[in-house]
């Protein structure tokens, strides 16, 4: 095991950044680390096995492009459950604290995309009445890939039999919208729910895609092809965009001009169990709402002191509404982030809090996000650069008002630490330098509970919670954080609807009715993972029940606690304390940590 110091000095540049300098005024060499610090070796002794996994996985990844066809789980299958049966049989005897981490951390993975293949299966055999031209259209595909000759007349004749499958499916679906099926109908009525209708539709277009790649690797190339394919390929093309069409405005229930409404997928309790065992959190999605519902309790609280603080008794949503009304004119937000930006990570530093190489506190970048962005991401987002919610020019008046009210100073004094430094800028900017292999083990846990950790300091420091209306906008994020656990697994559990998580939002949390629908079209239309927001709240209070084992009681240096974090790469949090415990895995390790007693 690293020792403390030896683990600080691997993120130990020549100079860290401090208060005050910028990219105009500090002295360039300050950006090259020092090379012999760089030049030891740091990482865990799989990291070479987990690289060859990842890119093993992504090149298979390339060559199929229909997922989920019958070759496509075939190959999947075998490559996991081999490379399961390889590992197991690799000794751990051998193996430090990071080699432990890393072959317990890729036993997880290797367990999980086995339960995803097999939870995808079932969701394509779910779609296989409305889509009974999908592994044909995949066979066609993955024959190019084979490189396997082909024959023009014969692939002419596939196209016109997918495209009476398709013909034959659309009638289903078109009998099944009439209210009565009349006694002598000859085509079986389909009636699809919203949610497999729009599944659906995300199929068709990934199955249009192939259909037209493997249409221009053969036209014009070979006479005879384009001779016998032209037309009937325009026909499935043609015939597989209304398809869709049709899907998602007669079923899903999408109208032109009209945002699309939010359906989402459900993955039910079976399927957080796999997730939670996966992310290494050691509770049901029960007991995580009881601790969401205890989390917000301290929130109330809070609430109330800041609401009597401003003069307004209990009514918390008044504070919340003076906080919404303070914000800069149209045009200026640029430079409050920039100025809360450079304000945080001075604050970092004269405080000693974390390493802040100075590349990560110079180098970052800003982008204003389109009014039609702002429809799912009403407030900014951020990572190596930040994207800025405020009013566009193009933008109702109504818009423009709800854009600025989202986007206050208070709220934006909450969170440009939690994008920037010491939030995912920063992180992302570690991921890359130390541990890089382990980016295949990220986790909104470590993701998204470390920048919320930073809210959780810097609130409890007085930094945001000092200035009453500061406050509010931090309760604000904290409160939603705790309703994002709440409205995301009562959805996946099939217990409330999205408009019940909009209203839930709105009367719990605060929102404005535009933000809490951005908000749930986000969670739920999105490709984010069934766990994602329950991420930032659980994730903070493993790093806040880290931090009170290590610092607290252990009396590990709190600029330490921060930069062997970072230092140790993305991965569940349960490794992270692992890591900084020095814990020699067992081979058979199970997640069991308790963190919210």
């Amino acid at each position: 095991m690293l020792s403390p110091r030896l683990a600080l000095a691997l993120i130990t540049f020549s100079s860290v950044a401090s208060a005050g300098d910028t990219l105009a005024t500090r002295d360039p060499a300050t950006y090259v680390p020092d090379l012999a610090v760089l030049a030891k070796p740091q990482s865990s002794e799989l990291r070479e096995l987990v690289e060859r996994y990842t890119e093993d996985r992504e090149r298979f990844q390339r060559f199929f492009s229909v997922p989920n066809s019958e070759r496509y789980d075939r190959t999947f299958r075998a490559f996991y459950e081999t490379w399961q049966t390889k590992l197991a049989a690799l000794p751990v005897d051998g193996l430090g604290v990071e080699g432990r981490i890393d072959r317990t951390l890729l036993r997880a993975e290797l367990t999980y995309e086995l339960r995803v293949l097999a939870r995808e299966r079932k969701k394509c055999d779910e779609l296989a009445a409305l889509l009974p031209f999908a592994e044909g259209i995949a066979q066609l595909q993955e024959s190019r890939r084979l490189l396997e000759p082909v024959d023009p007349k014969a692939a002419a004749t596939t196209l016109n039999q997918l495209n009476r499958q398709l013909t034959d499916a659309r009638k289903a679906i078109e009998a099944g919208l009439e209210k009565e099926t009349p006694a002598d109908a000859t085509v079986k009525p389909l009636r699809p729910t919203k949610t497999i209708a729009l599944r659906a539709a995300g199929r068709i277009e990934t199955l249009s895609a192939a259909l037209d790649g493997w249409f221009k690797f053969y036209d014009g190339y070979d006479p005879l092809f384009s001779w016998w394919a032209d037309k009937p390929h325009m026909q499935l093309s043609d015939a597989l965009k209304a398809y869709q069409q049709m899907l998602r405005e007669k079923i899903v229930g999408v109208k032109k001009g009209e945002d699309e409404p939010i359906v989402g997928d459900p993955v039910g309790r079976d399927g957080l169990m796999e997730e939670l065992e996966h992310e290494m959190i050691a509770y049901t999605p029960e007991e995580l709402l009881e601790i969401a519902n205890r989390e917000f309790a301290w929130c109330d609280a809070e609430w109330r002191r800041t609401a009597r603080e401003l003069g307004l008794g209990d009514a918390w949503k008044a504070a919340l509404e003076k906080s919404k009304n303070d914000y800069v004119a149209p045009g200026r937000q640029p430079e409050l982030i920039r100025d809360l930006a450079r304000e945080a990570i001075d604050y970092l530093q004269k405080n000693d809090l974390i390493t802040v190489p100075p590349l990560a506190a110079d180098t970052w970048r800003m982008r204003m996000m389109t009014a039609e962005a702002q429809k799912t991401s009403p407030f900014f987002l951020g990572g190596e650069e930040i994207y800025v919610s405020f009013p566009t020019a193009e933008m109702s008046h109504e818009d423009k008002l709800n854009s600025l009210r989202a986007n206050n100073t208070h709220l934006a004094k909450a969170t440009v630490f939690h994008e920037l430094v010491p939030g995912h800028s920063l992180q992302f900017f570690m991921t890359e330098r130390y541990q890089p292999h382990r980016k295949i083990f990220s986790t909104p846990f470590w993701v998204e509970g470390w920048a919320l950790w930073w809210e959780f300091q810097l609130y409890a420091r007085g930094y945001t919670s000092q200035d009453p209306l500061d406050r509010a906008g931090a309760l604000f994020w904290r409160s939603h954080r705790c309703a994002r656990i709440i409205f995301s697994l009562n959805f996946h559990l099939g217990k409330w609807t999205p408009q019940q998580c909009i209203d839930f939002l709105v009367e719990r949390v605060g929102h404005d009715r535009h933000t809490a629908t951005g908000e749930v079209r986000r969670s739920f239309n999105g490709s984010w993972s069934p766990l994602y927001q329950v991420g930032y709240m659980m994730g903070a209070l493993q790093l806040r029940a880290l931090h009170h084992e290590l610092v607290e009681k252990g009396g590990m240096n709190l600029r330490d606690f921060h930069d062997r974090i970072m230092q140790g790469g993305a991965m569940p949090i349960e490794m992270v304390r692992a890591r900084l415990r020095g814990d020699k895995l067992p081979a058979d390790y199970k997640a069991s940590w308790r963190f919210a007693e």
